[in-house]
């Protein structure tokens, strides 16, 4: 457990001891972090007598992970729609800024409600009066973890679910660099109380949709290779998209991405995808953190953040420019890769 995470936790549950409706959200294209951790404190604070509410945000229920214990009492409203005089505590988890709590509207807080953010992104500057930044971490999940064990309370067998999908996904099954020691710690505890852990991991990585395949046979069809074949660009505009049948949705948790880091040779990989008109949301992976930091191409967009080996953004431009723009900040970022 990070120092940082024992300094803040007893701020934190003061904050959770006093609230009487603790409000959590799931950012835009909602990933099992996002999901997982949300439902996985949903749980384990219900647990313990708490009021607690978890909204789907911007996006729709990914279907891939509806089997998730609590999926459906997901509330699916997003920011704009809420009523907030109704709760006294904000738990912002998995978000590095203000637009991962919607991209619909600019976020105000209430003056009444109180905002705790927990996220394990190097890049979110902290927005609530409790600012959780743990960049050292994989997942939140692993966090939400640990604070529950600083805070002594029992995590119930569907928490436990959850808190493990998120680290299982976030950690891309516990491949990623930032993977310790602490947490398959986590998880080993996680799957002591919740043992069919197996079954969670199936559903994972077998409970892809017909539109998934479809747009992972499109994306590599668009393969676009740039800076003498280091970077693979998958770039499919909306169009494609329309005439397939493909949601964003689909596109989102294809792994595009990560299949074109895995060649040899193509140092980022970055899935491309015009999600609707003059809208384009983009995923970035490296093959080398060290070498080529992807959370510094995503920031310099300005448009974007994430991680040093997974990040993301999203353009609000046409597609052609939105390609120039993604081009040029690589080459700002890192010129020793040469012209596009």
């Amino acid at each position: 457990m990070s120092d940082k995470v024992k300094q803040l936790a007893p701020i934190i549950w003061s904050e959770i001891q006093k609230a009487k409706h603790i409000l959590f959200h799931c950012h835009p294209g909602p990933d099992g972090d996002s999901i997982g951790g949300a439902l996985g404190m949903m749980h384990t604070l219900r647990n313990i007598g708490k009021e607690v509410t978890v909204i789907m945000g911007d996006s729709e229920p990914p279907p891939t992970l509806a089997y998730l214990p609590g999926f459906d009492q997901i509330v699916i409203n997003n920011w704009s729609e809420l009523d907030l005089s109704k709760y006294d505590l904000f738990i912002s988890q998995d978000s590095s800024d203000l637009s991962q709590i919607t991209k619909k509207m600019e976020v105000k807080f209430p003056n009444h409600m109180r905002v705790a953010v927990i996220d394990h992104h190097d890049t979110n500057r902290g927005y609530g009066h409790v600012n959780l930044i743990e960049p050292l971490y994989p997942s939140v999940c692993q966090i939400d973890y640990e604070l529950c064990k600083e805070w002594d309370i029992e995590i119930p067998l569907d928490g436990a679910a959850c808190f493990f999908v998120g680290i299982y996904t976030d950690t891309g099954g516990f491949k990623y660099p930032a993977t310790s020691p602490g947490t398959f710690e986590a998880a080993a505890d996680l799957v002591s109380i919740y043992p069919d852990f197996h079954k969670l991991i199936f559903m994972l990585e077998n409970n892809h949709e017909p539109e998934q395949i479809k747009f992972i046979g499109l994306a590599l069809s668009k393969i676009e290779l740039y800076f003498e074949g280091k970077v693979a660009i998958s770039a499919v505009p909306y169009e494609e998209l329309k005439k397939q049948g493909i949601q964003e949705v689909h596109t989102e948790k294809a792994q595009v991405s990560e299949m074109l880091k895995s060649v040899k040779g193509w140092e980022i990989g970055v899935r491309f995808t015009e999600a609707e008109p003059g809208v384009v949301t983009i995923s970035i992976r490296t093959r080398d953190a060290n070498k080529y930091d992807v959370s510094k191409i995503a920031v310099a967009t300005g448009f974007g953040g994430g991680h040093m080996y997974a990040a993301g953004a999203t353009f609000k431009m046409p597609f052609n420019q939105a390609k120039k723009h993604l081009l040029q900040t690589i080459q700002k970022v890192y010129p020793d890769l040469g012209q596009p």
